[in-house]
């Protein structure tokens, strides 16, 4: 067969061929690069698996090309053309918008499972928009945007693929252009599922009704869904139906974190022992920092990773110590966590306005600055095309040892934060971060208590997810203790459009 112009490993080659006899059964062929109308009436699952390093990301990704070379549609989730009914498709998807924002800085079009199961419907006016950035009908004229606002979308549309985004870009807010949204009732195409680790049953039914083909990518050593008892999708699927990468890639020059993710599967392997392993790694190769405190420069853009709640409680209030955060107010440049949104059914258009600027639950977002209404505030939405908007914002500082949270500001209804300094490694699944520091400590908790999980320690899963979240360098904090900062808290770094989008919020009589 004719692979794709990479180079494949043995176990990569053996994995694209199994994916193409399931791809050519449904009528797709990627040797010829042609497709065939969709045949009904068989269900097709398979599970491709590897750790951390084994080439999972690579597949997805030459998978994608060459479903697009043979004439296949994206969809995308935020948009979809009439005419996608009449041709075949497929769609890319992660369980949360972390882990679809991480694929789509790798270059693969990823959108949320809750995106493809309930889909946007348009105003028709606007629809004319959509149809003409997906290159599927003329420019239309718009009474109440110009040749420039158009200008604006289109440019965007080519360097995000996103018709919200697009349409955000040209002064437009989510509810202008979406009235509302439905569940999905016709099933799509093929469906390719990344982080299938954290999928629960119900997720996977859903998905088995929409996608009559359908590709899971997964991580098996990494944390199961918290309420499925250490059990994953993966041990539902026939042994037939899976395939396993086995072999690690790396740069030309090692990867000490993948060596250290990789270590954590000797059964042999005490914590003790690797954390010798640790110190042995960092003083040979400086991607890897035997850490004796906590970074608090770092906390502001990527969160300490933790095992214990008290323990995320207690450094996200050390951090706001150390740079003097008044207890009545937040900083610029304090980083947050969206817990979600608290707005009644009356206020979807609100609702719509927040969800198609990225600002959905697990959101990372950095605060910006009080809004020009009371309990608005101003944020940068980590990864979002259009980054920066203002919002009815509800604020919780959690508090060691007191059952409620502290609420410093908050409007009646908004969006509703978290402090995002530290989170638990449960909640980072999916993300990943250039530079990760992970408290140590908590982890050496886990290992006295000796909990197993799916057959592993605890603390080898807690660890090896933790590790795995760095791309860069990996700092394995080793003490209870803080850093002093090297200046204030900065928003400079963080890019700007050119218009932040403010978006208002609705009397309560609306």
């Amino acid at each position: 067969m004719d692979l794709p112009a990479v180079t494949f490993s043995e176990d990569q080659a053996e994995a694209w061929d199994r994916v193409a006899d399931m791809l050519r059964g449904a009528g797709v062929d990627l040797d010829d690069g042609t497709a065939e109308p969709a045949i009904e009436g068989r269900n097709r699952v398979m599970a491709l698996m590897g750790k951390a390093g084994s080439g999972k990301t690579l597949l997805l990704s030459e998978l994608c090309k060459s479903l697009k070379a043979a004439g296949l549609d994206l969809v995308s989730g935020d948009y979809e053309p009439r005419k996608l009914a009449e041709k075949r498709s497929f769609a890319v998807l992660a369980p949360t918008n972390k882990a679809a924002s991480v694929l789509r800085m790798r270059g693969v079009p990823a959108t949320t499972i809750h995106r493809i199961i309930y889909t946007p419907v348009y105003d028709p006016q606007y629809e004319r928009i959509a149809e003409w950035l997906m290159g599927e009908g003329e420019k239309p004229e718009i009474e109440d945007l110009g040749e420039d606002a158009l200008d604006r979308a289109f440019a965007s549309f080519q360097t995000h693929g996103s018709v919200p985004a697009a349409l955000a870009s040209a002064g437009l807010r989510g509810s202008d252009f979406i009235t509302g949204w439905k569940r999905r009732e016709e099933p799509l195409d093929i469906g390719f599922v990344d982080e299938a680790s954290m999928l629960d049953e119900r997720q996977f039914d859903d998905l088995r009704e929409i996608f009559p083909n359908l590709v899971l990518f997964g991580d098996p050593a990494q944390l199961a869904p918290v309420n499925q008892s250490g059990k994953m999708v993966f041990d539902t699927i026939a042994d037939v139906n899976k395939i396993e990468l086995h072999r690690i890639h790396r740069q030309q020059a090692e990867n000490p974190i993948l060596d250290l993710a990789h270590a954590l599967a000797d059964p042999a392997l005490e914590f003790h022992d690797f954390e010798r392993m640790v110190e042995e790694k960092a003083a040979q190769d400086d991607r890897v920092v035997w850490a004796n405190r906590v970074e608090v420069d770092l906390m502001a853009r990527s969160p300490v990773l933790v095992w214990r709640n008290a323990t995320r409680i207690r450094l996200i209030n050390a951090f706001r110590n150390v740079f003097e955060a008044p207890e009545t107010e937040l900083l610029p440049g304090e980083p947050l966590i969206c817990d979600g949104l608290e707005l009644p059914l009356k206020h979807r258009k609100k609702r719509l306005d927040l969800e198609a600027r990225g600002l959905i639950k697990g959101a990372q977002v950095i605060y910006l600055g009080p809004g020009k209404k009371p309990g608005f505030s101003r944020l940068h939405v980590m990864g979002a095309a259009e980054p920066q908007l203002s919002a009815a914002s509800i604020v919780k500082i959690e508090k060691p040892d007191e059952a409620e949270p502290f609420i410093p500001f908050a409007a009646r209804m908004g969006a509703t934060f978290l402090h995002g300094a530290a989170v638990t490694i449960h909640k980072a699944q999916g993300s990943q971060w250039e530079q990760v520091q992970v408290f140590a400590p908590d982890l050496y908790a886990a290992a006295r208590m000796g909990r197993v999980e799916a057959g592993q320690p605890l603390w080898k899963r807690l660890a090896y997810v933790a590790i795995t979240r760095a791309s860069e360098r990996l700092y394995w904090v080793v003490r209870p203790r803080l850093s002093r900062p090297s200046g204030p808290l900065r928003i400079d770094d963080l890019k700007a459009p050119a218009a932040p989008l403010e978006l208002q919020q609705e009397t309560p009589d609306a």
